[in-house]
């Protein structure tokens, strides 16, 4: 069941960033797959993932497979955990912080994403939150997964762009009321409510609609979370993370050839990959 867990869990934020805003409501890039092309590094797919299992969204298009073919190494958000111990909260117990109703929603949802109710129990906050504000249950098949799988199958060398401890540690600085306050919110939402706001963001993603996307996830994100509370999450799950991000891919790119998945989230906006690529001399094009 663990290993289950970890497996399930290993990029717990990529479905968080389905519901993180963009720094600006107004992109002046739209599509979600891009090329990036400069006279001294190699070139750089950039592909904008939605971290579900939908077959909507699983059934890649040749361009796409074409490009992860053609390219040295591929690139993810993060690497896997190995230690079940980053999954695990220390310093709250969920069984006194939260009320009997809220605890049978905790235990209800816990049933409903196949996740054992001591192993729920054990979780963070704000990883539970994660995890239960979905309304497919998780599992190993979505969409990064799937692309990390077929590189892997075609011989190309896989590397996270954070490590685990890295990738979590971004939620594991909200305090433990802020992140018993996250999961509160998410355990308000009715399933209804989560499986509408996850059509929506659908939709506009199939659309390759970045501006739609940016409204959406600011609009569901700012619903759920105090102002403050929200702010302090965007700058540590976007910003800071965009810098490292870019950081690293450019590093990666002087040497290999790169196919880059990463949470759409992270494409646009002016602390956005494609901006940063920009920068550094890149020239930008929409692949369809």
């Amino acid at each position: 069941m663990l290993s289950n867990l970890i497996s399930n869990l290993n990029k717990a934020l990529i479905p968080l960033l389905l519901f993180v805003g963009l720094s600006s409501p107004v992109l002046a890039e739209q599509g979600l797959f891009w090329k990036a092309d400069s006279k001294t590094a190699h070139p750089i797919y950039l592909f904008g993932s939605i971290h579900t299992d939908d077959n909507r969204v699983t059934d890649f298009s040749p361009s796409v497979l074409a490009a992860l073919k053609s390219v040295d190494a591929f690139m993810m958000e993060a690497d896997a955990p190995q230690d079940p111990r980053i999954l695990q909260s220390q310093d709250v117990d969920l069984k006194t912080s939260l009320s009997p109703n809220e605890l049978e929603q905790l235990y209800a949802l816990a049933d409903f994403h196949v996740m054992h109710r001591e192993a729920a129990l054990r979780t963070k906050p704000w990883l539970l939150a994660v995890v239960f504000d979905s309304p497919r249950p998780l599992t190993p098949y979505a969409q990064d997964n799937l692309l990390m799988r077929l590189a892997e199958d075609n011989g190309k060398e896989v590397q996270g762009m954070e490590s685990a401890a890295e990738h979590f540690s971004v939620m594991d600085s909200l305090t433990a009321d802020e992140q018993l306050a996250f999961l509160r919110k998410v355990l308000k939402r009715s399933h209804q409510v989560k499986v509408r706001d996850y059509e929506r963001l659908i939709k506009a993603y199939l659309k390759g609609d970045a501006n739609k996307l940016a409204a959406l996830n600011a609009q569901i994100t700012g619903s759920m979370l105090p102002t403050p509370l929200w702010e302090k999450m965007r700058v540590k799950l976007l910003d800071e993370r965009n810098a490292v991000m870019a950081q690293r891919i450019l590093a990666k790119a002087q040497d290999k050839s790169l196919f880059v998945a990463v949470g759409a989230s992270h494409l646009a906006g002016p602390t956005g990959l494609i901006a940063a690529l920009k920068q550094a001399g890149y020239t930008l094009s929409v692949v369809k």
